[in-house]
């Protein structure tokens, strides 16, 4: 398993989305989620989008007001997680129109369809934007 987890969080270190891929209990959630976001939050943008925190690997980038954070195993590759937070980003600017914290508050629940279409048991499984965004799509036409 590659993927432990991938949070979006503000610039004020507020969690908008968390989605976790092995089993953590929500007081251990909370403090991982605390300790990242402040080592991330801390760095300046000269220094590099990777963190070893406890037995993960911290891959992060910062869109706008959001950073997107994935933490995975010490085998993975930082540069395929890099392009995969792009991805995503991509993905949500196309469905949104150039996505922003209020498009993931208030679309929270299209934010997750779209990484459970991405990622399924901590595996990206999905990098096509045009098929993760058509069942999408399609619940939007049927609404």
């Amino acid at each position: 398993m590659g993927i432990r987890f991938i949070l979006m969080v503000n610039k004020q270190g507020q969690t908008r989305l968390a989605q976790y891929y092995e089993y953590l209990t929500l007081e251990e959630r909370r403090a991982l989620e605390g300790e990242i976001v402040r080592k991330c939050l801390a760095r300046n943008e000269q220094q590099c989008s990777f963190v070893e925190h406890r037995n993960y690997k911290i891959v992060y980038r910062r869109y706008a007001s959001l950073f997107f954070l994935v933490g995975v195993d010490n085998e993975e590759n930082e540069l395929a997680i890099l392009e995969f937070i792009h991805l995503l980003v991509e993905t949500m600017d196309r469905h949104f129109g150039n996505v922003c914290e209020l498009d993931i508050m208030f679309h929270l629940e299209k934010a997750h369809f779209m990484l459970e279409e991405m990622v399924m048991n901590g595996c990206i499984v999905e990098t096509s934007k045009t098929n993760i965004l058509a069942p999408i799509q399609l619940m939007d036409k049927a609404s």
